[in-house]
């Protein structure tokens, strides 16, 4: 994985700082263009990984790198799914079967049965890859080398003790799409501990990790035990927790942690881009 991961945040007005911030930021990134504008600046200075949810404009954005194969022949996309506020909406507006409908990709009738089969036989994990494939469907000849489960379902996961259906995505993530599988968490220790549980072994987790603890189930001090002693792969997210450090002191912290592989990030100007590349470069050799 590159050292430096681009986010998508920014992109979508979520700010966990400011609600005027994120209402400025949906105003900016009204139009699909001013995102692809960010994305080429990242690019010009280096960047190679965008790493986004599963949102609908994402779409928009894969069509224009297939348009432009020559820009974005190198470039990698990480997805994250599922992006919870589609599903929830959709479900809103159009029921569950609609959702369905919406989504569900392919033949509609042999997907429906596959489906069907799923929910009559309680075999989740039939459901999983229905919903693995129609998320996936936007990606379609760009480069996914790693694809990730968002929080709000490993952590719901976790919360439930059903470890086995990580199993099941690891797998599926491997054979069908010759990819791997990464996680994102806000309890590492315990992701971890129970990946570890099924033999999936040096896996990839995105976690928060910064210097007072933010978001981060049980402290800095299990963090830090596990980062030192534990075999896995650390992307480190939300690093300046929320805004409550400066980025030269948040990044300083995460130096002290050889085996943190990637730092995720979201920006939305050149400048900012460029000064948090530099400290990472800096700081995480």
């Amino acid at each position: 994985m590159d050292k430096v991961l681009f986010g998508d945040n920014q992109f979508f007005a979520v700010n966990h700082a400011s609600d005027e911030k994120s209402r400025a930021q949906a105003i900016r990134f009204k139009d699909d263009s001013a995102i692809i504008g960010v994305l080429d600046q990242a690019i010009d200075l280096g960047l190679n990984t965008f790493m986004c949810t599963t949102h609908d404009r994402i779409a928009n954005i894969c069509d224009h790198m297939r348009s432009n194969p020559g820009r974005y022949k190198d470039f990698n996309i990480f997805p994250c799914m599922p992006y919870a506020h589609k599903y929830a909406n959709a479900v809103t507006e159009l029921g569950i079967m609609g959702t369905i409908k919406q989504y569900v990709p392919g033949n509609i009738f042999g997907t429906f049965a596959k489906g069907g089969m799923a929910f009559l036989s309680n075999d989740f994990s039939k459901l999983m890859q229905i919903l693995i494939d129609a998320e996936m469907k936007m990606f379609k000849g760009i480069n996914t080398p790693v694809i990730f489960i968002q929080n709000v379902l490993v952590d719901l996961i976790l919360g439930l003790g059903m470890f086995e259906v990580f199993k099941e995505y690891d797998e599926y993530i491997r054979k069908k799409y010759d990819a791997e599988p990464g996680y994102i968490t806000m309890n590492m220790p315990m992701l971890l501990d129970a990946l570890e549980g099924l033999g999936i072994k040096n896996p990839i987790i995105c976690t928060s990790i910064n210097k007072i603890g933010f978001r981060m189930a049980g402290g800095n001090e299990i963090y830090e035990k596990y980062l030192q002693e534990r075999e896995f792969r650390p992307i480190a997210m939300q690093v300046l927790a929320a805004g409550a450090l400066r980025p030269k002191e948040a990044i300083e912290y995460l130096g002290k942690f050889p085996k943190i592989e990637s730092v995720l990030f979201g920006a939305s100007s050149k400048g900012h881009i460029k000064e948090t590349q530099e400290l990472i470069h800096q700081y995480l050799k």
